[in-house]
């Protein structure tokens, strides 16, 4: 690679690169274009990443007292940014692992029956608003679709009319995380209140998104979500810890994983033989990511850690070690 290349066009041809192998990389792209600017302005006509830029790109952040996940954030893509550089021949300063503040670990909270049903009756009493028409149709829905369907809170929201099929109760979840598609059956409940709410909402003219947001032409935003689900976690009297504690939207999708796993335990199946099954329902890139909840599983129900133990092996670790599994 020239000496004269520029840093602009080298993360250009790293983003193109990932995208050309199905990864989305907008985050990514982002930050590295952030720092692509920081570098112009304080590193003119650098083409690399130099131990000065990478340094000072984490100093800056510092100085703003970012936290130490929004560190990690900012400092990965810069450091697959020199890989990337390194593997064809350009010399490029790469941190070190470890230097960096490692961000508290947070064990999802996995809901109980009680708990959920709890839940469940708050979003059935969400009242109309004349802010958000759809609010109290699209609540009741919405969470137990996420729970009984184990989506991402961002896959529930970018539904499409078009992606919810009640004949055949199948969601099709398109572009998810990793840039995959993957398509989800629903139980015959589920696809019930869908149908039932697609003749309320969904299913009028003019409507773009399954879960409709306030503003018109536009999905639930993801600020709207958590906003109704702390309401409805107060309402339902569960305590929340405050921002980073819990619990979250997204331990519904935790809890949906360790009630599957328990209720394979519960009659005697295979789980660790199905965890290829779990791993293709909820759009998991790799098998560890679904095995960790086998550790969680015998977190929640301790009755059953012995045959969890049996199923796991040593391929999983510990929940209060782990980190990035179970998304």
């Amino acid at each position: 690679m020239s000496d004269s290349t520029s840093l602009a066009s080298v993360i250009s041809a790293l983003s193109a690169e990932k995208r050309a192998v199905g990864y989305k990389y907008d985050a990514q792209e982002r930050v590295l274009t952030r720092f692509e600017a920081f570098c112009r302005e304080e590193f003119p006509g650098l083409g690399t990443v130099t131990k000065a830029s990478a340094e000072a790109w984490i100093a800056a952040a510092r100085e703003r007292g970012v936290r130490p996940a929004t560190l990690q954030g900012l400092a990965a893509p810069v450091r697959e940014l020199a890989r990337w550089l390194g593997h064809r021949g350009t010399e490029a300063y790469l941190l070190p692992a470890g230097v960096l503040p490692r961000p508290a670990r947070y064990v999802p909270h996995i809901y109980t029956g009680q708990e959920l049903a709890a839940i469940f009756a708050q979003t059935d009493r969400c009242r109309y608003s004349s802010q958000a028409p759809s609010r109290h149709l699209v609540m009741p829905v919405l969470f137990r679709t996420i729970y009984a369907c184990g989506l991402r809170a961002s896959e529930a929201r970018l539904l499409r009319p078009g992606d919810v099929d009640t004949s055949a109760g199948i969601l099709q979840i398109r572009d998810a995380k990793g840039g995959k598609d993957r398509q989800v059956p629903v139980c015959g409940s589920l696809r019930e209140r869908l149908a039932g709410y697609r003749a309320q909402v969904a299913g009028q003219p003019g409507r773009d998104w399954f879960f409709p947001g306030s503003t018109a032409g536009r999905p639930l935003t993801l600020g709207n979500i958590y906003k109704n689900f702390r309401r409805f976690l107060w309402q339902a009297r569960i305590s929340h810890g405050g921002p980073g504690r819990g619990p979250r939207v997204h331990d519904l999708r935790h809890t949906f994983a360790v009630d599957n796993l328990r209720s394979w335990f519960d009659r005697g199946q295979d789980a660790g033989a199905l965890l290829p099954v779990l791993q293709a329902y909820m759009g998991h890139t790799s098998i560890g990511d679904t095995a960790y909840y086998l550790r969680l599983t015998a977190e929640s129900y301790p009755q059953i850690a012995a045959r969890v133990q049996q199923a796991a092996g040593d391929i999983v670790p510990p929940v209060t070690g782990a980190t990035g599994h179970g998304d």
